[in-house]
Formats: structure tokens, sequence, C-alpha cells
């Protein structure tokens, strides 16, 4: 194994445990995310954008003692990381997946980049994403498609799907994502690796035109979930340019990761009673769930009623659209991709009442999820309704019988959980008969990431998946697959 190689292997911590004693510099580790980017993103196109340039000159700063530990907060030292193409980094093009912007570079970072890059953070480039965001197969019309490390005819998901595929094939040790209605989860089950939904207000970002909007959050990727739990930590707490974000009152997610503490009770469903789920995939996260009673916690079966979620979603989701991109809508539609299209148009047909009703639904689930978690610690279902699917698939249009009309309808698994604004993690937790990757999403009680962290480490470390990446590129399965995820 080459230097190079030693070091894209090391987890987050690990290598900002190396950082920190000065044992390895920012330089060094800016050198072998790019060498790894050179190595593997022909094959993946999950790092379109890269900013090398500007990455060195960060690590030249540290090194120098010009950028140097915040008062407050947690150090990362140097650490590379890449961040999704919808959050804006000065200076460095920024095209949020559509070519409207295909050219723009803005002057300032996201508040999340600004903090991050505070906290010793490096951004070494832009990771690929659908337009706006808006679909859960990350492919553009600026960048191309992004496909799966664990098997390159398949997508890796979305919107996150490039930090995701980034992380599975070992070009950068931690990204940053968004969630709106599962842009986080899907594309780290899809991946292996782990993705975090955070709760509404815990990473502060914008500033942008609806700072009210408790629906889309951006959250941390990793490879294991300490990895995840550091990140947080560097991203988390509270800013006056987010009139939502709360301070995180000096507790540590690495911390409350490093202890893994399983929970007392939990509760399993494999379809949350309101989507298909391919019973394989089921089959695979009813197993993983049930492992939890070796922590010694008791295993469920139940479910809030979450019977009104997918018709409310779809109507804040739409409603959301024509609030951030109707300018863009009246000006450019013949520029936007359909699914946008079709969704700004769902939310100009929205009507008071039905808006009024999906506000209600809200609150009601809301209620009905507190008083769930009165009873029991964790929620665990599956993270996707599907493993890995060709990456000229654009949505899952069929399952089981059940048609699926748009491609909102298939997160519904995700979404649905959205709308509880209770924090949700998606761990590995095993690979179909063919190798393709599955993951299990566990929801905690409002604000519960400390809980929730504690939990997945737990059962991270029971299933012993996290070492598996990172992963050199692989082409498609031969006929029949595999069950070896090690080929």
């Amino acid at each position: 194994m080459t230097a190079d190689a030693g070091l894209i292997s090391l987890t987050a911590r690990e290598a900002v445990g190396l950082l920190r004693r000065g044992d390895v510099s920012p330089l060094e580790l800016v050198d072998a995310a790019a060498a790894r980017i050179e190595a593997t993103d022909a094959a993946l196109n999950a790092l379109p954008t890269l900013c090398l340039d500007r990455a060195r000159d960060h690590a030249r700063r540290i090194v120098t003692g010009q950028a140097g530990p915040p008062s407050a907060g947690p150090w990362l030292a140097g650490l590379p990381i890449a961040v999704k193409d919808l959050n804006d980094v000065a200076g460095v093009r920024t095209t949020y997946g559509s070519p409207i912007y295909a050219n723009h570079v803005p002057d300032r970072s996201d508040l999340m980049v600004e903090r991050l890059e505070e906290r010793g953070a490096i951004v070494i480039g832009k990771s690929n994403t659908p337009e706006f965001g808006a679909g859960a197969n990350t492919f553009n019309e600026v960048f191309g498609e992004t496909r799966n490390p664990w098997d390159t005819a398949l997508t890796p998901a979305g919107s996150s799907g490039g930090s995701a595929a980034a992380l599975a094939a070992g070009q950068v040790w931690l990204a940053t994502g968004s969630d709106l209605g599962g842009s986080l989860r899907t594309p780290a089950s899809f991946c292996s690796v782990v993705g975090l939904r955070p709760s509404p207000g815990r990473v502060a970002h914008g500033p942008r035109e609806q700072p009210f909007d408790t629906l889309s959050v951006e959250g941390p990727m990793g490879r294991t979930v300490g990895d995840v739990a550091l990140m947080l930590d560097a991203m988390a707490g509270g800013h006056p340019d987010d009139p939502l974000a709360f301070d995180a009152h000096g507790e540590s997610f690495e911390a409350a990761a490093a202890v893994g503490r399983p929970p007392r009770r939990i509760a399993f469903s494999p379809d949350l009673g309101i989507v298909p789920v391919d019973p394989e995939v089921a089959d695979i996260c009813a197993s993983a769930a049930r492992r939890f009673a070796e922590l010694g916690a008791g295993v469920d079966d139940a479910c809030p009623d979450l019977g009104d979620a997918p018709e409310a979603f779809t109507v804040l989701r739409a409603v959301g659209f024509v609030a951030g991109l109707l300018p863009v809508y009246e000006t450019r539609r013949d520029q936007l991709k359909p699914d946008v299209v079709w969704n700004i148009e769902r939310g100009l047909r929205v009507t008071p009442v039905e808006l009024a009703r999906a506000e209600l639904a809200r609150g009601a689930i809301y209620r009905r999820v507190a008083e769930f978690f009165r009873t029991f610690d964790l929620l665990a279902c599956p993270a996707a309704i599907v493993p890995p699917f060709a990456v000229e698939t654009r949505w899952v249009r069929e399952l089981g019988g059940v048609a699926l009309d748009n491609y909102v309808e298939w997160l519904r698994i995700t979404s649905a959980i959205t709308l509880t604004s209770c924090p949700a993690i998606s761990v590995p937790c095993g690979f179909t008969r063919d190798g393709r990757p599955v993951g299990l999403q566990l929801v905690g009680r409002p604000r519960g990431e400390l809980a929730l962290l504690s939990a997945a480490a737990a059962f991270e470390a029971l299933l012993g998946l996290s070492r598996l990446v990172p992963i050199d590129p692989r082409g498609p399965l031969p006929p029949g697959g595999g069950t070896d995820p090690a080929r």
C-alpha cells in the first residue's frame, strides 16, 4: 500500500487525529485526495469541479498558523472535504446542477461552508447533484451522470449522490449534503456510507430567501457514524443570519458516538405503512434491526401513523419550489428539467385549503410521533425502498404492482420522516444477493441527535460493515451477480 493509499483509507477521525498531532500535514492530505480523485473520478463523475489551488492556499495558511483553531468549537485541522454543488463556495464555480447557472461563481460562501472552513475544513471540490437538488438520481445537463462505485452501471441516488460516491471511493474523508425528501439518507444507503439528516436549525445555512423553511436541511456524510458525528460538531451552532439555527450548548456529538450506547427499546417497520418495499430490502433491514436485541434493546414491530404524510409532503414541497424558483420558472422555463417544472406547476395549482390541510396534517404527524417516542427510543425502517438501480433509470415507477406516478413518490419512506422534524440517519446494514448496498434508517426523538448517534454507533460496531470502503470503482456485476461485497 502506498502512503497515499494509506491516507485515503483512514477514517476522518483518524485523519484529524494525525493532523492535530502534526504527524501529517494538510498539504499531504490535499495531495492524497487529489491523486485519488484523478485515479477514480473518470469512472464516477462524483466531483466534477475541483478547487485544488484554493485548497492548497488554505492548507498553507493552516500550516503557517494564519488560520488557527477558533476560540470555540472543534478543530478539523486541515481535513479536505467535498461540498455539494447546491451550496456556495466563494470563488468556486457553483452551478446548482443547472445550465442556467453553469458559469456562476459566488463571492460569498454558504454559512455552513464558512463555519466548516473556520473550523479547519479545506474545501477540495464540489460534488455533483441533480438540478436544484430535484430528483433522487444524480444527473444534470451541466456535468452529466454520477455513478455508483459499487457498480458503475448503477446510480448513487441523489440528490447528494456526488458526495456519497466520493466518500465510498475514498476521494474525501467527509462531505456535505442536503436533505429535503431523503437526499442525504438515500445516497448513503445506495453507497454504503453514513448520512445524517439533522433537526431543522441544528446546522445554520443560507443566507437565503426562505430562511424559515424547515423541510430542507444541511447535514454531514461520512464513512462511519463517528466521522459523521465529528463533522456535525464542526457544522452545528447558531448564526445571526439564520433565524432558525440554535446553539449547540457545548454538547459533543463525537463523544456521544464514541460511547456507543444502545437504545432501550426500538420499533421497526418495513414500510412505515405508506409505500411498497422490495422484499429483499425489507428482509435485510428487518434482520439488521432485530440485531439490536444483541445489544440488550427490546425490538417491536410498530410505527406511528404516517398515513397523511405523502399528500402533505407533496403539497408543501411543491409550494416550496414555487417560493424558491418562481422567478427562474417565469423567465427560463425552457431551460429547467421536466421534474423541476412539474414541481413548480404542482405548487402553482395548490389552493389555500390544500395548503392549510397540509400544514395541519404536519402538525398532527408531529404530535403523534412525539407521543410514539414516549414509548420508543428509536424508529427503524429501510432508508430506501429498493437497492441501487440502473443509472439510466430516473426513478422507480412501479413496485409490487403499485404505480409511483412521479419522482417524489418512491421517496415516501424518507420524506414522511422529513415532516416529523426528527433527526434521521442511514447506516449500512447489508447487501443484496447480487452485492448492492442496503441502509437502515434510524429515526431519533426531536432534537435527539446525541442519543441517535450513540445508538447508531453501537449498531455500526455490531454489524462491522464500515471498513468496506473506500473501494475502487467496479464495473457491472457479472450475470448472476455475487454475494461478496469485497469482490
